[in-house]
């Protein structure tokens, strides 16, 4: 029988209050340096992927591959978290983040490095593609650790703001990549950009393998992974069961729900932060660099909105202000792309404001509630996939089925639809997860 444990143990020793924040801080920059690798891959895939690696007889057919590349990289990702899952749940959070880590920083260097069609042919594609796999296996991987390594050491009753500074990871990792970019552009003429100037974002991506070794030998492990550690101790070897077998036996349909409830938010921010460059640069003739500057400035505002509501959900709940981020996604979405298809730099940063405080209103509180769906034994593998689940569902596909939506019926009102329909289903979900919480605490 499936069940949604609200759990929340109290490790028998509190960890310092230095030792707190050292580990917060760490899992804040483990976060954003992993999501900053992950996400110059969109920015590449949306601006000059296509040309490069997938020349193609129309722009949209080379953007379309390219998205394409990207969404491989979130089939990957659910991959990733049921490995890091296991051992995470098994051997502790430190090791399997310190290992995502590497791997991300690996891969993003390879993609700097990779020769592209002209040079070596059919090969290019083949090893980008592979390399993508790569970064989608790291970063499934590496949110269970980060996020666990921050709400597992929180103090009673700030789970919420500390699982939120894993979440601003992402913003930091959007507001970097972008920088990035628009420097690479400012100082290189179009076609030395085009050239080489990309390539740089991309092995900026070496720097993580020194925080990686910086987790691996400041950080311990958390309070309540030892805890759960002894109790599993305790146990007869006979009755032992691994994470996975445990959440696909009896918790299956709760990391279906969770996956459910954040499809439409991953979604999205994908849309906003790769298709929407796209379509206003190739659509809508639109200056690269202003764009860029627009969605750096709207990732700017979630640094302060992700921990205001993550605060907020420990005071009222979880569910309230994750349910509240859900509806304003699903009522600004036809509003948003009218803004848009003005063609107006200011309207556009007026739309993508608005739907970025929907996203992080809900998306603060999100780290805490994966986090309490599921017991210590298996918190990492049920927490990790079912984000990576709504990371295939929602964010993966996006920026493709954008592109597709808008080819096939020539309008961005298909792309709001397709908004409206993941906002009804995270509605549903989120419903159910509230009803069961409810009846567990009755």
């Amino acid at each position: 029988m499936d069940t949604a444990p609200s759990a929340q143990p109290v490790p028998t020793t509190a960890p310092p209050a230095p030792n707190r924040r050292r580990v917060a801080t760490a899992a804040a920059l483990a976060s954003a340096v992993e999501w900053y690798d992950y996400f110059v891959f969109g920015i590449a895939a949306a601006l000059v992927l296509g040309d490069l690696y997938f020349p193609a007889g129309s722009p949209a057919a080379g953007v379309m591959a390219a998205f394409a590349t990207f969404a491989v990289g979130f089939l990957a990702r659910p991959l990733g978290g049921i490995v890091a899952g296991q051992l995470g749940d098994k051997k502790g959070r430190k090791p399997m983040l310190v290992l995502a880590l590497t791997l991300m920083g690996l891969a993003t260097t390879g993609i700097g490095l990779l020769p592209t069609y002209d040079t070596i042919g059919v090969a290019a594609p083949i090893l980008l593609v592979l390399l993508r796999i790569a970064q989608g296996v790291a970063v499934g991987a590496q949110w269970g650790g980060a996020m666990l390594l921050a709400t597992e050491y929180a103090p009673e009753g700030k789970r919420g703001v500390y699982g939120s500074v894993v979440q601003l990871g992402v913003p930091i990792g959007v507001v970097t990549a972008n920088s990035v970019f628009l420097l690479a552009g400012a100082l290189t003429s179009e076609s030395a950009f085009e050239a080489w100037g990309w390539r740089v974002p991309f092995l900026v991506g070496l720097l993580v393998l020194g925080l990686a070794w910086y987790i691996h030998t400041r950080v311990e492990e958390t309070p309540e992974f030892r805890e759960a550690e002894r109790a599993l101790a305790e146990k007869e070897h006979t009755e032992r069961t691994s994470p996975l077998r445990a959440i696909l036996r009896g918790h299956l349909g709760t990391v279906l729900l969770a996956g459910g409830s954040f499809a439409v938010n991953t979604a999205t921010f994908y849309i906003l932060i790769t298709g929407v460059l796209d379509y206003t640069t190739r659509e809508l003739d639109m200056e690269r660099g202003p764009v860029l500057a627009v969605s750096l400035c709207v990732s700017l505002t979630q640094l302060v909105l992700i921990p205001a509501s993550a605060a907020l959900s420990d005071r009222i709940g979880r569910i309230r202000i994750y349910a509240l981020g859900a509806v304003g996604i699903a009522l600004w979405a036809v509003p948003m792309f009218l803004l848009i298809d003005t063609g107006s730099l200011l309207w556009l940063a007026v739309g993508t404001f608005v739907a970025s405080c929907f996203l992080s209103i809900m998306y603060g509180p999100q780290a805490a509630l994966f986090a309490e769906l599921f017991t210590p034994e298996m918190r990492y593998t049920g927490a990790s996939l079912g984000y990576q689940i709504a990371a295939v569902g929602g964010g993966g596909l996006a920026p493709f089925m954008m592109v597709l939506l808008l080819e096939a019926t020539g309008t961005s009102m298909a792309v709001s639809g397709y908004i409206i329909a993941l906002s009804l289903i995270a509605l549903a979900s989120i419903k159910v997860l509230a009803d069961r919480a409810r009846s567990h605490r009755s």
